[in-house]
């Protein structure tokens, strides 16, 4: 009865953010208190799991949200983000656009929403394309996936950071696996987009001249310190995972390991990030950090992602006061299913009402009352779950997902053009993520 409870309660938060268009934080509200009555839990642990749900999961990684998205913020203002873009095309070379903007993508959507990314970066992919000539489309599916990967399995997307913290993952192993899934996975992203969607021509017809971008990137701040907000949290917090993970117990007391594990943790990291993005203005203004200003803002901006993280987190509770563990790990057994079940949640979820994150904070509060009982207790296999929850996260965009008609819109693609090549690409890499997850869990 749990199992079929769960399922209705799923198919409650599909319904209500897919048809309906409810907030997804009312519609995971709803579904807790659905889920929690129906069982016959009892009102005071239903309070509980309410006010703890919500409680613990914001006060592991709300700040972490927010200092990200703080960040993002400032290299967009800034136009730090087409420094970047100048600095990998200057390495790759114009001749390998596809490449480029997929890279490009790949490591603007690390601190930035997927969607500002592709707006951020869209003047400089059609620049580009019109001048070597060629299609709009392939580049763009290209720009797409490469922000899409980043955005579902690398921390400090708010996405991957919420799953980790629900299933209390190491986000340091999260990371460093994210990465190496995502970048397998995004060579098979460039050569789709070069091989398949570029074959469908659309004239990129520039907004912005070359001569126009030239002028944008010359009031940015320098390469080096573009790269500095996103880089260095990143080398902090993976450096203090792979020590951690390396050293003897006895030797963790030690001054130099308590000092790496301070500023390598997620928190004081992203804190880190902040401050050396306040560098990134070539005058800084004190008006930046008002409420009225960049940070105003941004942090604004953050708060649909916090209440959905918080309402993920009392679905989670509930379920995990429910006893619902036991009844999934005996459904499950002797089922060899293993790490693709939270890929198909994801992936279903995600194809039912549209928004990534969504679908990665719900399978996250799903699977983490079932993690022990299908086997998922060691720190390598809980990241794993969080990288195979990303992998669906990415199947399959289409039109209930704002980031499909964000492409198609501002590339002069049509909607059956976009099923073709961004929803079928994204179902494709997103498949291929999740068999390099489960080649993976074969070792760990």
């Amino acid at each position: 009865m749990l199992l079929v409870l769960l399922l209705l309660s799923v198919l409650i938060i599909v319904l209500l953010t897919a048809k309906l268009h409810i907030h997804p934080f009312l519609a995971l509200l709803v579904a807790s208190l659905f889920y929690g009555l129906t069982t016959g839990m009892p009102l005071d642990v239903l309070i509980t799991s309410i006010e703890s749900g919500f409680g613990d999961t914001l006060g592991k990684i709300g700040l972490v949200i927010l200092l990200g998205v703080l960040i993002g913020a400032f290299l967009e203002q800034t136009g730090a983000a087409y420094k970047m873009a100048e600095s990998v095309l200057r390495i790759i070379g114009k001749k390998n656009v596809h490449a480029a903007m997929g890279i490009l993508g790949y490591i603007v959507s690390i601190p930035v929403f997927a969607d500002s990314g592709f707006i951020i970066l869209n003047p400089l992919n059609k620049s580009l394309s019109k001048k070597a000539g060629l299609s709009i489309a392939g580049t763009s599916i290209a720009l797409i996936l490469g922000l899409m990967l980043t955005h579902v399995m690398v921390p400090p997307t708010p996405g991957p950071i919420a799953a980790a913290g629900i299933l209390d993952a190491d986000i340091g192993l999260v990371m460093l696996l994210g990465i190496v899934v995502s970048l397998l996975s995004l060579i098979v992203a460039i050569v789709f987009a070069k091989k398949v969607a570029s074959k469908t021509y659309i004239d990129p017809n520039p907004d912005l001249t070359e001569e126009d971008i030239i002028e944008k990137t010359k009031t940015a701040p320098s390469t080096f310190t573009s790269f500095l907000p996103i880089v260095v949290p990143i080398l902090l917090i993976i450096s203090k995972s792979m020590i951690l993970f390396n050293i003897p117990e006895d030797a963790k007391d030690g001054f130099v390991i308590q000092l790496i594990s301070f500023i390598g943790s997620p928190l004081i990291a992203l804190i880190i990030g902040v401050l050396l993005a306040f560098t990134l203005p070539k005058k800084f203004d004190i008006a930046m950090l008002s409420e009225a200003g960049w940070t105003g803002k941004a942090l604004k901006s953050a708060s649909t992602i916090l209440l959905i993280t918080g309402a993920g987190g009392i679905f989670g509770k509930i379920l995990q006061n429910s006893g619902i563990g036991d009844s999934m790990a005996l459904l499950f057994d002797g089922v060899l299913i293993g790490i693709w079940l939270p890929f198909l949640l994801s992936a279903a979820i995600k194809t039912a009402q549209g928004s990534s994150t969504v679908a990665l904070i719900t399978t996250a509060s799903i699977m983490a009352p079932l993690m022990s009982g299908l086997g998922f207790d060691s720190e390598m296999l809980k990241a794993l779950v969080v990288i195979a929850i990303g992998a669906g996260g990415l199947v399959v965009p289409h039109a209930n997902d704002s980031s499909f008609w964000v492409v198609t819109q501002l590339t002069g693609m049509n909607v059956k053009t976009g099923y073709k090549l961004y929803t079928r690409g994204a179902l494709l890499v997103g498949v291929f993520a999740a068999l390099v997850v489960f080649c993976i869990s074969l070792f760990a």
